[in-house]
């Protein structure tokens, strides 16, 4: 596998060529990524000309519809999914909170759903608030100390009323990887569905939708250097038996039927950018890109993104998991985790750790994080909650040596 041209890939991102970003520091990707310029370029153009109802008759309706069809297509493809298995929607939490009314009508009083408390409130809160229809919420918790999902666990909790299992493919604040395949395998197995939150996992590298086995995969495209949407997998035999979330006469249409308001087209169409990039991405590191499928060429992307990032969070995690003066949230392990990095300071506030890290143009940032529910499950008060640095494929050495620097300032 060769090695991430990091030259290239930052020449692909405005935001390193802004002056005002100039020594700046990006450690809050896992609030959202910068775009690249694919997506910035599309979404530019479709704002300035082609802002417009899509698939009329004119030249520029035209154009709009074939933007956000080329979206939906070349999306699928990275992704391993058909075309109609891609919905947009304004975030993924409005997203999820579609989707639990679409899939209610499927169930009786007395089902059960199984949901983490490792989650993003995002992949929880709608969820759970299917308790109020009559429907079973069961609670599969972190381990207290370490913030791991056991799946011994999850086998004791399932039921011949299993309907549902819901977990994050990495939580946000303890950001340990979930097995997401095995846990595919286990509802199966039972008869249920499988639910996974991608969103502080996706933007290390597109999935690979199909080979996950995951019904329902969810993430946010401005974490995954597009525009501000959420984009939501839904297998298409699932759809079909759904309660449509659309008007009446947009029922049995796949696009529609999980966007109960009309979406913004031009960002739709700007979301191609993505796919524009990993193949700018590919053509540059390999050279069999005419003969390589868009699904084969997002899983040595997400290896070559997870090689890069793997090497700068092993170094991170080297300085930073030993010191006695924090609490590392999730494993030390970077094989087995995410680069989003959460700890509690023992000896300092957050708020003098973030200041400090601010003079050395390191952005971080402190709080909950929306992962309510994983800090309540592993005794972490609220506020202020955690210290977060996290970064993507797009950050240097040189940057992970700052944030160090400004970090054993803050802590020392």
């Amino acid at each position: 596998m060769p090695t991430l041209d990091l030259d290239f890939i930052r020449s692909q991102f405005p935001a390193f060529s802004e002056p005002s970003l100039e020594g700046w520091c990006h450690f809050e990707n896992a609030g959202g990524s910068y775009p690249c310029k694919q997506v910035v370029d599309r979404l530019h153009h479709l704002y300035s000309s082609a802002k417009i109802q899509p698939y009329g008759l004119s030249p520029i309706q035209a154009e709009a519809g074939a933007a956000m069809d080329e979206a939906y297509e070349r999306l699928a493809a990275y992704l391993n999914v058909g075309v109609d298995e891609v919905h947009f929607g304004p975030s993924t939490s409005q997203n999820t909170y579609v989707l639990a009314h679409a899939l209610s009508g499927m169930w009786d009083d007395g089902d059960e759903i199984i949901v983490s408390n490792q989650d993003h409130e995002a992949n929880a809160g709608a969820w759970r608030r299917m308790a109020n229809m009559g429907i079973v919420v069961k609670e599969w918790q972190v381990d207290p100390e370490t913030g791991h999902l056991d799946l011994a666990v999850l086998q004791g909790l399932i039921t011949d009323k299993t309907r549902m299992i819901a977990f994050p493919h990495a939580s946000n604040v303890v950001a340990e990887t979930n097995p997401v395949a095995e846990i595919a395998k286990i509802a199966h197995a039972a008869g249920a569905i499988c639910v996974a939150d991608g969103v502080a996992q996706a933007p290390h590298g597109l999935p690979d939708v199909k080979a996950l086995g995951a019904d329902i995969y969810l993430f946010s495209l401005y974490k995954t250097w597009g525009p501000h949407l959420g984009l939501m997998t839904v297998k298409r035999e699932l759809l079909d038996k759904m309660t449509n979330q659309s008007h009446y006469f947009n029922d049995g249409k796949p696009r529609s039927m999980l966007t109960p308001a009309g979406p913004d087209h031009a960002q739709i169409g700007a979301a191609a950018g993505i796919a524009e990039y990993m193949d700018a991405v590919y053509a540059h590191h390999f050279d069999d890109f005419d003969t390589t499928e868009p699904a084969e060429r997002g899983r040595r992307i997400h290896d070559l993104f997870e090689a890069h990032e793997t090497k700068l969070l092993t170094k991170l995690l080297n300085w930073l998991a030993p010191r006695d003066d924090i609490r590392m949230v999730g494993t030390s392990d970077p094989e087995l985790r995410a680069p989003t990095v959460s700890f509690v300071p023992l000896k300092k506030k957050h708020a003098d750790i973030l200041d400090t890290l601010i003079t050395h143009k390191v952005i971080g940032k402190s709080g909950d994080f929306y992962g309510v529910r994983p800090l309540e499950g592993m005794n972490i008060p609220l506020n202020p909650g955690v210290v977060r640095v996290s970064f993507v494929h797009y950050t240097t050495e040189a940057e992970i040596d700052q944030l160090i620097g400004g970090l054993k300032a803050a802590l020392d």
